[in-house]
């Protein structure tokens, strides 16, 4: 009896070119669901909402499961008080996930300052440095978003997490597409 001869698997490269046409199926759905996540900003937000309430129900299940799992934790209280606001927070959300948008706007908005703010701070700092321009661009872009968010607040909840959701998704489906076209070429 011998033994069997195992082949090392294909490197992923090469699945990737053998495989090019479901990546490029898989880019252009994802860039159509982006693009209609775009042009319609309020129901794609609301789809957001609804999913992040959810995911906040299922994840304070398993977290006040948990708590219950390993009850002789120090962190039993903790895990029981995640939980609870967990499936609190995502109810609230569920139920009307107009108001989530709103508190995810909200974050939004204010990472963004946060984030200029620090960026201009570091440009300054390291101002004598070549490329120092693109941090304090890059900062000031950060606060005008901001700004922009906070100045059409809270009627900017309607659309930024749906339109946010959409460019991410819109982004991912083109790079897959040019995975796809790029392993296409060097398969012929």
């Amino acid at each position: 009896m011998t033994a069997p001869v195992y082949s090392p698997a294909p490197s992923v490269s090469q699945s990737v070119r053998a495989n090019w046409g479901w990546f490029l199926i898989l880019g252009i759905a994802l860039t159509i669901a982006g693009a209609f996540a775009i042009l319609l900003p309020v129901y794609s937000t609301l789809a957001t909402s609804l999913f992040l309430g959810v995911i906040l129900i299922v994840a304070g299940i398993f977290q006040i499961f948990h708590a219950f799992r390993v009850k002789t934790w120090h962190g039993f209280f903790w895990d029981l008080a995640i939980g609870i606001v967990q499936i609190v927070g995502g109810a609230i959300i569920y139920m009307n996930p107009f108001a989530g948008a709103i508190t995810i706007t909200a974050l939004i908005a204010g990472v963004f300052l946060a984030q200029g703010v620090t960026q201009l701070l570091l440009a300054f700092k390291v101002r004598p440095h070549d490329g120092w321009v693109w941090l304090l661009s890059s900062g000031l872009l950060a606060l005008i978003i901001a700004f922009m968010l906070f100045a059409r607040f809270p009627a900017s909840s309607l659309t930024t997490p749906g339109v946010l959701a959409g460019i991410s998704i819109l982004f991912s489906g083109l790079s897959y597409i040019m995975i796809a076209l790029a392993a296409r070429k060097k398969a012929a």
